[in-house]
């Protein structure tokens, strides 16, 4: 929440890519007004993106469970994004859900991988953040998680 208000206005109209989540209704609570998407396969249909009601796009872990995010990203009508990827991790494999075929990871980006990716769909990052995602557990990847970044968070601008 943090990097979004240090970035976003509230008075900005946002699309919060994805269906209503913990996350947008916490963003309605600090007053940004949001819509989400309706659970509509952005691979294959991109046309939630293509409008010019909204001038900022987020997108919280989406885009590493599409096929082709270039796609979304290109169509993109509004002038600014805030998006959050994980990163890929050397000692973990990519997330699968067994039970949830939409809860799978396609892509985990190293950070230049996405930022390249946002540079081709036409985005100048402004801002960047990297966390970790320490876990209360023992061993040695619990180990690693407290100190290899985890997340990626990005602010950009249309070029």
């Amino acid at each position: 929440m943090e990097f979004l208000e240090a970035h976003i206005d509230p008075s900005d109209r946002i699309l919060d890519l994805g269906v209503e989540n913990p996350f947008s209704k916490m963003m309605r609570e600090r007053n940004f007004k949001v819509d989400n998407t309706s659970g509509e396969d952005l691979d294959l249909n991109t046309e939630a993106v293509q409008t010019s009601t909204y001038n900022v796009v987020t997108a919280f872990e989406i885009f590493e469970h599409l096929v082709a995010p270039y796609n979304v990203l290109a169509n993109i009508k509004a002038n600014k994004l805030v998006a959050t990827v994980p990163l890929k991790l050397w000692f973990s494999s990519a997330y699968r859900s067994k039970t949830d075929m939409r809860d799978r990871h396609f892509h985990e980006f190293e950070d230049w991988q996405f930022d390249w990716l946002l540079e081709k769909a036409g985005w100048t990052i402004k801002s960047r953040k990297k966390w970790t995602n320490p876990v209360n557990k023992l061993g040695f990847r619990p180990v690693l998680r407290y100190f290899t970044p985890r997340y990626y968070a990005i602010y950009a601008e249309r070029t």
